[in-house]
């Protein structure tokens, strides 16, 4: 995912969200309404969240330190984590809690033309932040549903903008139904009943933003697709006799981690295992230019040996038949178990 395009769809949310949350402020102290204290607060708990994803994609671009040899490309997960924490505990909680109050203490509208002109500025505003974000997004969504780029995407910001700008579009939404009908039924329960769907929705995206990045804060594997290419780049090179077994993880949206056990002709020398791990790294950087991290572990193939005892050998594809593809056998060593053996072309960002 490009890191331009996440920035550009942040700046323009944050824009709008800060002129929105003035004009929502302005509209509450004409209206008294708990839909627009509550949108008001939903705007700048927004706008300090686009604030954190921009600090959070600073900070990740720092270089690597001897304390984390990787570098801080996760430090955009984290503070994407923070953002569902933020929205959770500014915005829903203080929504729920005013549309409560509103339930319990109704209080009359007043000059609700105020709160109408403002709402309608509003949608407009973020209509635009939204479609920033939507052509943006398409830029490196393909052919996957919005479901399964939400789900999916290793960088987090493109997706947490969505996710945001959506629910502060239905939010606005919300807030214009419990005023106009305060407003057409004179009963000012309707606006605490519209405060309380905003403080729902919140609650409900910070619930999927934080699911979502505490799995990419956990550690992700590379896409399927990416794996394979992975795959055959390390079997196409001519040292390798195949894949035994393959790590994949991303260490941050744009850098993954690749270890991998291949096995070798019995009868190849040091020079040539060296010279086929060195081929093998540049054929996979060629493939998949995020692979920058790589360490290969050379093995003996004993595929044959296996096949002679009786016992069925690992695929080509380095999968043990009846296994998950992108997984291995519990009994199949670690990449980078045996430091001996383990090797790293000189030039990996990952070496230390």
């Amino acid at each position: 995912m490009s890191a331009g395009g996440g920035t550009k769809a942040i700046i323009a949310a944050l824009a709008a969200n800060l002129a929105i949350a003035v004009a929502k402020f302005v509209a509450f102290l004409f209206t008294g309404s708990s839909s627009m204290i509550a949108e008001s607060v939903h705007s700048v708990a927004d706008s300090g969240n686009q604030a954190l994803l921009l600090l959070g994609g600073k900070r990740a671009q720092r270089a690597r330190t001897p304390q984390h040899p990787f570098g801080y490309g996760r430090e955009r997960y984290f503070y994407a984590f923070v953002v569902a924490v933020v929205l959770f505990t500014i915005g829903a909680v203080f929504s729920l809690y005013e549309g409560i109050h509103k339930l319990q203490h109704p209080e009359a509208l007043t000059s609700p033309q105020w709160a109408f002109g403002v709402l309608i500025f509003a949608i407009v505003a973020e209509s635009f932040s939204f479609r920033t974000a939507i052509i943006e997004s398409n830029h490196v969504r393909g052919d996957q549903s919005w479901v399964q780029f939400i789900r999916r995407s290793k960088a987090p910001e493109l997706p947490v903008i969505v996710l945001e700008d959506l629910g502060a579009l239905l939010g606005l939404i919300f807030a214009l139904f419990g005023v106009t009908m305060a407003v057409v039924t004179g009963n000012p329960v309707w606006d605490g009943v519209g405060t309380i769907m905003i403080g729902v929705l919140l609650a409900v995206i910070a619930v999927i933003l934080a699911l979502e990045t505490k799995s990419l804060l956990i550690g992700e594997a590379a896409g399927p697709e990416v794996e394979v290419a992975i795959m055959q780049a390390l079997e196409s090179a001519p040292e390798v006799t195949r894949v035994i077994h393959m790590r994949t993880l991303h260490l941050g949206p744009e850098e993954v981690l690749v270890a991998a056990k291949i096995a070798v002709d019995h009868d190849d020398t040091a020079s040539d295992v060296a010279r086929g791990i060195d081929e093998a790294e540049k054929r996979i950087r060629a493939a998949v230019p995020t692979a920058r991290v790589i360490y290969l572990e050379p093995d003996l193939d004993r595929s044959g040996a296996a096949s002679s005892s009786g016992t069925t050998p690992a695929s080509s594809s380095g999968v043990t038949p009846g296994t998950t593809p992108g997984t291995t056998p519990d009994t199949a060593p670690v990449p980078g178990a045996t430091p001996d053996t383990a090797s790293s072309s000189p030039s990996s960002p990952g070496a230390v």
